[in-house]
């Protein structure tokens, strides 16, 4: 059991970093985030705003224990919710560059992580078991 929450403990580290300073970046520079969101998303820097809000208060719920079930789960909610932008950032990203290999290795790595990023915000908030369920087993000779 101990391997597994010192995984746990490493995951939540790693997300309350990523969605810290991601929530940092959507408030302190929205204009990027602005600029990919699509266009059918009303008041969009209000959206902006919000998502950074809920990104940093995400971070912080994982390093809190009373509150880290209900982050892990909300963060794998908002990676699923954004997932439907993130593809059309890219569908849009790579039409615009026409044959160029650059935007592709961006945005392919980033969508296929995004099923990852969900599992990692319920493993790290204790709602989900380890993606290597034998991991902490040991071997019958």
């Amino acid at each position: 059991m101990a391997k597994i929450e010192a995984w746990r403990f490493r995951c939540r580290m790693g997300l309350a970093i990523l969605y810290g300073v991601a929530g940092v970046l959507h408030i302190a520079l929205p204009g990027p985030f602005v600029s990919i969101t699509p266009h059918w998303v009303p008041d969009v820097e209000e959206v902006i705003l919000l998502t950074g809000i809920c990104e940093i208060a995400g971070a912080i719920g994982l390093l809190l224990p009373r509150t880290r079930r209900f982050a892990g789960a909300a963060l794998a909610f908002y990676a699923v919710c954004v997932f439907p932008a993130n593809i059309g950032h890219a569908i849009d990203n790579i039409a615009m560059h026409g044959t160029s290999i650059w935007p592709w290795l961006y945005h392919l790595p980033r969508l296929a992580l995004q099923p990852a990023l969900v599992w990692a915000a319920l493993f790290a908030g204790g709602l989900a078991a380890p993606a290597i369920p034998h991991v902490n087993q040991k071997k019958h000779e």
